[in-house]
Formats: structure tokens, sequence, C-alpha cells
């Protein structure tokens, strides 16, 4: 069951647990993203995985995503492995997706990407928006993440852009069978809330033309790069009390490493388009010319909207996990954001960070 009390959408707790609620005090400014515990890329030692999970809690990260695709599993196991160690008492929040079921598979090479990871795990992801798969799937996450519920269940990767031609026919199979799972999960309190996770915005807006959704995670359309989900979509979740998880906070790398360094650059998945170096190479002088680490820029300006819960990054590393909670630190001064605006680079309707002359987000202790 859900409810309205004071400032955020309650999701509610098993008893003994605190309330948690949808807003920025409980879920912290800096969130983490699950896909490098399941090797995204390349193997990853599982000590090296689970000291990350370590250092995120202890720089103060209170909210974890994963995903049964990330690894086929993978992320998902060792996420609850190592939480179970850490939040015995189930106050950390977690959300994972549905709509990629795990296929068996015999006979295959895990030494090599599959789907974009490098798993042992004996399987692959196959859509599926169908009530029942949607139902199974809950159910396997669970068993994986150790938890006797999950705070937020999002549904992944739906929309014309992954699907194409086969968006309607995968649209309505989710409307009529996954959403329908999903709400029920929800008025059972099996689940705190449910969402959608995806990297566009037009599949937002319709679905929430046709049902009750209380969080979107969007990944990469609302960044230092890009602004166009102002136009039409955060006003959308202002008016229906839809609250915003921004992840690919880096757009794929583009921001994170900027584009002056040897080597392939990366935006949205792929090889970054020329016009897309050229205008992250304009942000990354701008903030040079102020000091600012780019990816400090990158990482707090998405805060400033209202609707924005957290900003989730991938953490791959001990070390990723502190570089990111010291760019939330970083003082980042007024004028950089005005030369930005000056410069067209950040639309002139997009909210930036107050001034402030001291560090923009700092890390309380999470237990107590």
């Amino acid at each position: 069951m859900r409810a309205q009390e004071g400032h955020g959408l309650l999701i509610d707790s098993l008893p003994g647990e605190r309330a948690k609620q949808l807003d920025r005090e409980t879920f912290g400014s800096l969130g983490f993203g699950g896909a490098t515990l399941g090797n995204l890329y390349a193997p990853v030692p599982d000590e090296v995985a689970q000291d990350t999970i370590r250092a995120a809690v202890e720089i103060g990260v209170r909210y974890f995503d994963t995903a049964p695709h990330y690894g086929f599993g993978l992320s998902e196991k060792r996420l609850g492995t190592t939480l179970r160690e850490l939040d015995s008492g189930g106050r950390l929040i977690v959300s994972t997706k549905v709509g990629r079921k795990l296929a068996p598979r015999t006979g295959i090479d895990t030494t090599v990407p599959r789907q974009g990871f490098v798993t042992p795990e004996p399987y692959e992801s196959e859509f599926d928006y169908t009530y029942d798969s949607v139902m199974r799937t809950y159910e396997g996450s669970l068993r994986r993440l150790q938890r006797e519920r999950i705070d937020i269940l999002f549904v992944h990767d739906i929309g014309r852009v992954t699907h194409g031609d086969s968006h309607p026919s995968r649209f309505a199979e989710f409307m009529n069978g996954g959403y329908r799972a999903m709400s029920e999960l929800r008025t059972s309190g099996a689940v705190g809330a449910i969402g959608i996770g995806v990297n566009e915005t037009q599949v937002c807006e319709e679905a929430l033309a046709h049902a009750d959704f209380d969080v979107v995670l969007l990944a990469g359309r609302y960044t230092l790069l890009e602004q166009d989900a102002l136009d039409t979509f955060l006003p959308l979740c202002e008016r229906r009390g839809v609250r915003i998880v921004v992840g690919g906070p880096y757009n794929s790398g583009i921001l994170a490493t900027g584009v002056r360094r040897a080597g392939a650059v990366n935006y949205n998945y792929s090889a970054a388009p020329q016009e897309i170096i050229a205008r992250a190479a304009a942000i990354e002088s701008i903030c040079d010319a102020h000091a600012v680490p780019l990816p400090a820029a990158a990482l707090q300006f998405p805060l400033s909207h209202p609707q924005v819960l957290t900003v989730v990054p991938g953490m791959g590393t001990r070390e990723q996990a502190r570089q990111a909670a010291d760019y939330l630190r970083r003082p980042v001064p007024q004028a950089l954001w005005a030369e930005l605006r000056a410069a067209g680079l950040i639309r002139p309707d997009a909210p930036v960070p107050p001034a402030t002359s001291s560090p923009t987000h700092e890390w309380p202790e999470y237990f107590d």
C-alpha cells in the first residue's frame, strides 16, 4: 500500500523497518549503478565487486540499482551477498527490474562478452513482458538479492528505441500483462514502488498516459549534454508527482573522461559522433577555465531539477565510488553555469545548483 506523507511518497516497510520515502533526504544525492557488478564488458573479480559495494556504503550511498540482465543474475547475486552482510536490517534501498527473463544456455563460451557481459552465469536475457514472466522474474530477483522485499521494481528497456517496429506489440504485452503484475505487487506491499527504467522519454509519456507509476529511472536523457526532457517529459512528471532517478549521468563515458584522452570516446553505448564530441569539448573547456572537473559538473547538474531523486553513475572500483562522492562535494561557481548557459551549452530553462560557499552535497552517516 502507498500513502502520501510529508514531502515524499512513502515506500511502506516491513515491521521493524523505518519507512522509506521517495525524496532526496531518504535516497541521498548519489546512488549506485549495478551494471559493472555483472562484469559489463570485462570480468571483475568477486572481491573487487564486493569491495566496491562496501566502499559505496562507507561513503554514505543509500540506494542501489541492479537488474537480472546485468551479468544474467551475477550483479544481483553479488549485491545480495554483500548487502546481507552490511545491511541486515534492510535499511538501504534496492531496485531491480523485470521485462527481461533469464533463459538457460548450454555449450556457451563464458569468457567472451554476451549481450555486453563477460559472465560465468549460464543464461542470456530475453524480453518477456507477460504477467507470468514478470512474476517469475521478480521471484528470482528476491532469491538472488536475498531480501524479503524489493523497494522499487522497474520495467526494463521498454520502448521504440529498444524494440523498433515491435514496440506496439511489446507495449501492449506489457500493459495487458506485466504492468498488471507490477501493480499487484505494489498493492500487496511486496514491492514499495514501481517504475520505468529506460533510455528514452517518449515511452515514459506513453506509459504515463495509460498507467500509474511512481518513479522513472531515465538513463542518459537528462544530463549536462542533453536536456530535451525539459520540453514535455519533466513537466509531465511534475504534474503527476513522478520522481526521476538519473542514470547514465556521464552519457556512457564522454562526460567522465572528456574528449582529450587518446582512444575512443563513448556516448550512448557506442562511439561518439563528431557533433557530440564538439559539444562535450566546449563544455569541458569551460569547466577547465573554472578549475572544475568535467564529471563534477556532470554529476551535480541534474540534481538541481526538483523532480530528480538521485543520480546513479556506474562504479566499478572502490576508487571510483570515492571519486564520485568527491565530485559531488566540489564547489562549482555560479559563473560556470552562467557561461555554459550563455554559450548555449545548457538550456536557459534548466535549473542549476544554487550559489554556495560550502560543498554542494554532504554525506551524513546513514546508519544510526
